[in-house]
């Protein structure tokens, strides 16, 4: 009788830990199903702002909605990188592609309405083309003539800054200067 009443005992003892076991797992599958739900959801807003970068701190931008831009910032379909460090324009260039993206290549006045927030002179992707004899974006395209109105005589063996007025000027390209690296999304 006393074996009988011991394993008994046994049982009842250990019938609390599975089912707590089991409530406990029950909670945990049910948190982790939780959490997939909730990172898969399309329609949560990511806020994209720069974590190695200071500078310009935006939110995607109004009509913004293809650009995913991970710690880069996203402005009109493109993710930008805004350097802390100063680098010559060459090894800034070299740093971009490393990164799939090049030195800024300004499109619209708009953009430069975007750079308008910067404190700093960056080094950006244009440069003089002998070729052509002519100032080009490093995928060869010309500078539009009504973005830069006052463009100044540059100096051809140098190399392009943009400044916080929204000015460009030339610097021997061996200089440091911050620099900026802009991916195309689209």
């Amino acid at each position: 009788m006393n074996t009988g009443t011991t394993f008994h005992m046994a049982a009842f003892q250990t019938t609390p830990w599975r089912l707590i076991s089991g409530v406990l797992g029950v909670m945990c599958v049910s948190l982790v199903a939780a959490l997939g739900v909730l990172l898969k959801n399309p329609f949560t807003k990511q806020n994209v702002q720069p974590t190695f970068s200071p500078g310009p701190s935006t939110d995607l931008q109004e009509g913004s909605g293809c650009c995913s831009c991970e710690k880069w910032i996203g402005y009109q379909c493109s993710c930008y990188f805004i350097s802390s460090e100063s680098k010559t324009w060459k090894d800034s260039r070299n740093f971009c592609v490393s990164q799939n993206s090049s030195l800024l290549q300004i499109q619209d006045r708009n953009e430069l309405h975007f750079m308008k927030s910067i404190s700093y002179y960056y080094w950006i992707g244009l440069s003089y083309s002998e070729e052509h004899h002519a100032w080009l974006w490093e995928d060869n395209s010309t500078v539009s003539q009504d973005l830069f109105p006052s463009f100044p005589p540059l100096n051809p063996k140098n190399c392009i800054i943009y400044g916080p007025s929204g000015e460009v000027l030339d610097r021997d390209c061996g200089s440091q200067y911050r620099y900026v690296c802009k991916q195309q999304l689209i």
